[in-house]
Formats: structure tokens, C-alpha cells, sequence
């Protein structure tokens, strides 16, 4: 009996380190809200139609940027997961979901703005 006492507790321990996140590990670096994409400042993540999926690169650089600006990787930050690094023009690194850099939109004033969405038929709000 005290064996089993000891591995169910052992157990319940394991799943609750699971739901709570394991130190060490990264945390994702959007969360989903409301079905969309958003930074840890509640605010709308986006995607750029020419950006390739997968290419490694954003093509949003110098005014474009102005206007979205990227979601960028801290230093010791990795991707994992649906989320990688992408390269930007200047050296900087950008995150991006399933090969899609993200951007926020410098015209959302507040978390749940999604005005960016269909700007100029090529932006979109990120979606799980």
C-alpha cells in the first residue's frame, strides 16, 4: 500500500509540473486569445502574405517595419514547438508560427484592436 501511495503521489507531482510548465523550459512566446494570435502585451499578432512560409526571413524591413513591428526574439530565446527564429535585413531575430514571421500593427491602441487584418489584402491576424 505505501508503495502505492508513493507512486501515485509521484505521479500527480510529474502531471502537475507538466500543467504548470517545467522551469527551464521557454515559454511560448504569443498566447491565443479570442482565436487570434497576441504578444504578451495582449495585443493582435499579424501575418504578411509575401512573407514566405518557411523562408527563414521576414520581407517586412525599414518603413514596413515602422508600421508592423516585428515580434522580436530575446537573446536567449529559441524556437520550439510551431514557433521558430526568423532572420531580419538589420541582424535582428524575429518570431514566427508555423514559418510565418509575426508582427503587430502600430495602429491597434489597445489588446483586442484588430484593425490590421485585411490591410492592403495582404495582412492577416495570426491564428492558432
Amino acid at each position: 500500500m505505501k508503495k502505492t501511495t508513493i507512486l501515485t503521489a509521484g505521479s500527480l507531482l510529474l502531471v502537475l509540473a507538466a500543467c504548470a510548465g517545467v522551469p527551464g523550459t521557454p515559454a511560448a512566446p504569443a498566447m491565443v486569445s479570442d482565436g487570434v494570435l497576441t504578444g504578451s502585451n495582449g495585443m493582435t499578432l499579424y501575418t504578411f502574405d509575401k512573407d514566405g512560409a518557411g523562408s527563414g526571413k521576414s520581407v517586412c524591413n525599414g518603413p514596413c517595419a515602422t508600421n508592423w513591428p516585428p515580434l522580436m526574439v530575446g537573446d536567449a530565446q529559441s524556437g520550439s514547438g510551431d514557433y521558430s527564429v526568423v532572420a531580419r535585413d538589420d541582424g535582428a531575430k524575429q518570431w514566427a508560427y508555423k514559418g510565418k514571421p509575426l508582427y503587430f500593427w502600430i495602429k491597434d491602441q489597445k489588446p483586442g484592436d484588430r484593425s490590421g487584418d485585411g490591410v492592403n489584402n495582404v495582412w492577416r491576424v495570426a491564428k492558432p
